[in-house]
């Protein structure tokens, strides 16, 4: 059976994605800090006749995502599937001229550097089998800047452009890299912004394997 890890998987965009790889036949292996909101994931998928499970591990604390995604290893086999799409809302936004090192460090740290920690969990084995697939997700503001969120974009613009040099660089051993920005206000009533429709995204790019990158636009008018 197939695996796919979800690091930052939540009740929102994350639990659909869960979803929509479950119904694939997929076992979902997913990573968040919180527990108690893991195994209630788990449970509702389960109810849907979904194998899933949960695995506590702290973006920001990469010890933590190591010892996850061996435990991941140790229940479900190799990862065959990444995505990363954490968020953490304690990190706080300024606007272009607020821009200094302590307002910038937190994002990369959190976002560049936990990725590329999140995909050192899994390439070595990804190469060695010359398949596999990784979707790395960041907002919109990674492709069209939010003045408001100018730091966060900072951040988000060098995840993409390394996400972009991932997947030309492991395209050859036949590993499909993606990168997903999102502009939209996910769960508003704009239909294109609902979890389920945006994670049928993710699904579309993993059976096509062509495009290296999407910016999905469901913006309320």
């Amino acid at each position: 059976m197939p695996v796919i890890a979800i690091v930052g998987a939540g009740p929102g965009l994350g639990i659909e994605i869960a979803r929509a790889f479950g119904k694939m036949g997929f076992a979902v292996a997913m990573v968040a800090r919180n527990a108690a909101k893991l195994d209630a994931l788990a449970a509702e998928l389960h109810a849907e006749g979904i194998k899933a499970a949960g695995f506590t591990g702290d973006i920001s604390k990469p010890d933590t995502i190591t010892e996850a995604f061996a435990r991941i290893k140790e229940q479900f086999g190799t990862v065959d599937v990444l995505e990363f799409s954490p968020v953490d809302q304690t990190l706080n936004a300024v606007g272009v001229l607020d821009v200094d090192p302590a307002a910038l460090q937190p994002q990369v740290e959190f976002y560049i550097n936990g990725a590329i920690h999140a995909v050192r969990q899994v390439v070595t084995e990804m190469i060695a089998a010359e398949s596999g697939t990784i979707l790395i997700t960041t907002g919109g503001g990674s492709i069209t800047p939010v003045l408001a969120l100018a730091n966060i974009n900072i951040a988000a613009a060098g995840l993409r452009n390394w996400t972009l040099n991932l997947h030309q660089e492991l395209k050859p051993q036949n590993i499909y890299v993606a990168h997903v920005a999102i502009s939209a206000w996910i769960g508003a009533e704009h239909p294109g912004a609902a979890p389920d429709v945006i994670a049928g995204a993710y699904r579309e790019l993993y059976e096509t394997r062509i495009e290296p990158e999407l910016h999905y636009i469901a913006l309320n008018d």
